[in-house]
């Protein structure tokens, strides 16, 4: 038998009272000057982290006015959106607005973490939607956030179950860092052998410059077509990021206007776009979609006989050519680079074979770095999991 099993039969033998919350805690009603906080003890909604990871520092500080006050061990719970489910416990004094709810404990025999752990379940905040007013952005009704029953078992029962589940969190951290350290270490040995890769020492290979090894480059041209809710879309340089082309947040042109703006500039699949305005040096090769267009991106197409597209995308995307070419960013206030950085900017070039044979090797570092990329949050998702069952477990009593 556990130490909280042999706790329960002693101390609780009949079952464990609820209690609306009204009973036990109350909104706080002191107020504090805002001049008495900082980016580090204001709390907002908006630097309230969502799904119950704490908060972070404030990026707004609020310089008049009464706020309302916040002592250590008070509950503060975002009330804007619940099913973000914002909430952490204050480990220090502090002030926030209305848009936060300061849940202050006013009865002996009661442990603030434990109630913290209590208002962190799914079940209450999967209430406190139930209650919530507003379609688009749905408020917590405050008055039902007190009628919500709390499990008020004796001090010795909570005071091992937040032990139980401190240690259970602690060791989720624990895991989590060691899994991100993983990565992190992989993504260096990763960096290391491509560079090594793509290093080739004087009269080795032959350097050529991009414009020797293409069929054809040219500007998307900067536009200003109306837009429309659907048809033909339209990127800019920021749907262009981790080798992909965002579709997801563009916006769209007629068919007429798309044949007019593209005029001879169409793009082709396999055809490499490169950012040029604002984030310099963003890369993406374009597979199956191939009719749309753009502003403030240079296309390459690339001659396949003279030079592995792979290998050049590789090449391009190492920090020392991006380094590179934000060295010749424009110093205007959005920052862009000029044709001849991508056309004029030199390569190694070794036989196609052997090209070919380090985009293999490279690749397969890509896809290690994948999985391990896609296995980490699947892994913290399923020890959230586990956590969160066992804390709705130890949260879980009979009713006396």
């Amino acid at each position: 038998m556990s130490k909280l099993d042999e706790l329960m039969v002693r101390l609780c033998p009949d079952g464990v009272e609820y209690k609306p919350l009204k009973e036990i805690a109350r909104y706080a009603k002191a107020r504090i000057n805002a001049k008495k906080v900082n980016n580090i003890t204001y709390v907002g909604v908006d630097n309230l982290l969502p799904n119950k990871q704490g908060k972070t520092e404030s990026s707004y500080v609020p310089t008049d006015g009464r706020l309302i006050e916040f002592v250590q061990g008070d509950i503060l719970i975002g009330n804007i959106r619940p099913y973000l489910k914002k909430i952490w416990l204050a480990e220090y004094g502090g002030g926030t607005n209305g848009d936060v709810l300061v849940i202050h404990i006013i009865v002996e025999g009661l442990e603030s973490k434990f109630l913290y752990y209590c208002l962190s379940s799914d079940q209450f905040f999967h209430y406190d939607m139930q209650y919530s007013k507003g379609a688009k952005m749905p408020r917590g009704d405050k008055t039902a956030i007190m009628e919500y029953k709390i499990p008020v078992p004796p001090l010795e029962v909570q005071r091992e179950i937040v032990r139980i589940l401190d240690n259970f969190t602690e060791l989720t951290a624990e895991l989590t860092a060691e899994l991100t350290a993983e990565l992190t270490t992989r993504k260096q040995q990763y960096g290391y052998y491509r560079e090594r890769l793509l290093l080739f020492e004087e009269g080795q290979v032959e350097w050529v410059k991009t414009s020797t090894v293409k069929k054809a480059s040219f500007w998307l041209m900067p536009a200003t077509p109306k837009f429309q809710d659907q048809g033909i879309p339209y990127i800019t340089s920021k749907n262009i990021k981790n080798g992909m082309i965002d579709f997801d947040d563009v916006k769209y042109i007629s068919e007429n206007d798309y044949q007019s703006i593209a005029s001879n500039r169409k793009i082709e699949c396999n055809d490499l776009l490169i950012t040029m305005i604002g984030t310099i040096g963003e890369v993406a090769f374009v597979s199956n979609n191939t009719k749309f267009y753009g502003q403030n991106v240079y296309l390459v197409r690339l001659d396949e006989n003279k030079i592995n597209r792979r290998y050049y995308y590789y090449f391009f995307t190492s920090p020392q050519v991006k380094e590179n070419l934000i060295s010749k960013k424009n110093a205007s206030s959005q920052g862009y680079i000029k044709a001849g950085s991508i056309e004029n900017l030199c390569l190694p070039l070794p036989p196609l074979d052997e090209q070919k044979r380090i985009v293999s090797i490279i690749d397969r570092f890509d896809a290690l770095i994948n999985d391990i990329s896609n296995g980490l949050p699947a892994e913290i998702a399923a020890r959230q999991q586990q956590y969160e069952y066992y804390r709705d477990k130890l949260l879980t009593f009979k009713e006396k």
